[in-house]
C-alpha cells in the first residue's frame, strides 16, 4: 500500500510520522507533494519518506490519497488532480469545510472518497477524529482509515452531517481547554505558586483527569463527585463555576463553532 500526501504541512507530517511509529507503513511506502520546496526538504530528512516532484506524480503512485491542503487551495488542487490516478484509489480529505460531495464534483462521481476531522493534538499523537464515508467508500476502507487515524489519537464513525459537531467539539475543543489551563495556572499564580510551576500543574492536572475518564470509562460527574468531599475545598471551587456559568457556557461554545463551522462549509 502505497501512501500519497497532497499537502505535506503539520497537520500531514504528524500523520505520517504517526503511520510510521505505529508499523501501519513504512517510511518507503509514504510520497508526498507541496508547494513549498523547505517542506519537502524537512519531509525528506526528518521522516525518510519520499519526495515527489508534482502532485500528478504522488496522484499517479499511491493508493491512498491524503488531501491535506488548506480549503482556499482545494479548488486549485481538485482542478489539478481531477480525472487522474488509478481507478482503485482512495482518498481521504482533511481539507476542513469542504464536503465529499464537493470533492466528489472534482475528483469524479466514482470515486471512493472518505473525510477526516481531526485535530491539532495529532501532533502529539493524541488526536480525537471524526470520520466519514463517502457512497462509494467500502467498509474495508473505512476500517483502514480508522486503523490509520486511531495510530494517532482515537477515531469515531460519524455521517457527514455530524462533521460539524465534531469540528465545533474536538476540532476546536483544544483551544478551549488552553483557555482552562491558561485560567488555572492564574488561580494558582494569584494564590502565590511560580507561574512555571502553577503552569506545568495546570497542564499535568487536566492531562491526569482526561486520562481518568478515558482509561476508567466512569462519568465525569462520578469522577468529579469522587474528589468532592462534604464541605471541603472541591466544592468550593465548584460552586463558584456554577455561579458563573462556567458549564453553560462550554455548551454554549461547542454549539456557537458547530454554527460556524455549518456556515462555512456552505
Amino acid at each position: 500500500m502505497k501512501i500519497g500526501f497532497l499537502g505535506c504541512g503539520k497537520m500531514a507530517q504528524a500523520l505520517a510520522r504517526g503511520f510510521i511509529s505505529a508499523g501501519v507503513v513504512q517510511p518507503e511506502e509514504i510520497v508526498g507533494s507541496d508547494i513549498d520546496s523547505a517542506t519537502g526538504q524537512h519531509w525528506k530528512n526528518e521522516l525518510g519518506v519520499a519526495w515527489a516532484s508534482s502532485n500528478q506524480e504522488v496522484v499517479a503512485n499511491a493508493d491512498v490519497l491524503f488531501i491535506a491542503v488548506k480549503p482556499q487551495s482545494i479548488g486549485d488542487l481538485l482542478r489539478e488532480i481531477g480525472g487522474m490516478g488509478k481507478s482503485s484509489a482512495l482518498f481521504v480529505s482533511i481539507a476542513a469545510g469542504i464536503s465529499i460531495r464537493q470533492l466528489e464534483e472534482g475528483l469524479g462521481q466514482h470515486r471512493r472518497i472518505i473525510r477526516v476531522m481531526p485535530n491539532t493534538p495529532c501532533l502529539v499523537g493524541a488526536a480525537a477524529s471524526g470520520v466519514a464515508a463517502g457512497k462509494n467508500a467500502t467498509e474495508e476502507d473505512v476500517a483502514l482509515v480508522r486503523q490509520l487515524f486511531s495510530s494517532v489519537g482515537i477515531a469515531y464513525v460519524v455521517p457527514e452531517k455530524l462533521l460539524d459537531a465534531v469540528t465545533g467539539l474536538s476540532g476546536s475543543g483544544p483551544a478551549y481547554i488552553y483557555l482552562i489551563i491558561e485560567a488555572l495556572s492564574d488561580g494558582g499564580v494569584k494564590a502565590g505558586l511560580h507561574r512555571d510551576v502553577a503552569g506545568q500543574l495546570a497542564a499535568q492536572t487536566v492531562l491526569g483527569a482526561a486520562k481518568m475518564v478515558l482509561e476508567t470509562k466512569l462519568h465525569p460527574g462520578i469522577l468529579k463527585d469522587m474528589v468532592t468531599s462534604p464541605a471541603g475545598t472541591t466544592i468550593a471551587g465548584l460552586a463558584v463555576l456554577e455561579q458563573r456559568g462556567v458549564r453553560s457556557a462550554m455548551i454554549d461554545a461547542v454549539v456557537a463553532a458547530t454554527e460556524r463551522a455549518k456556515q462555512l462549509g456552505s
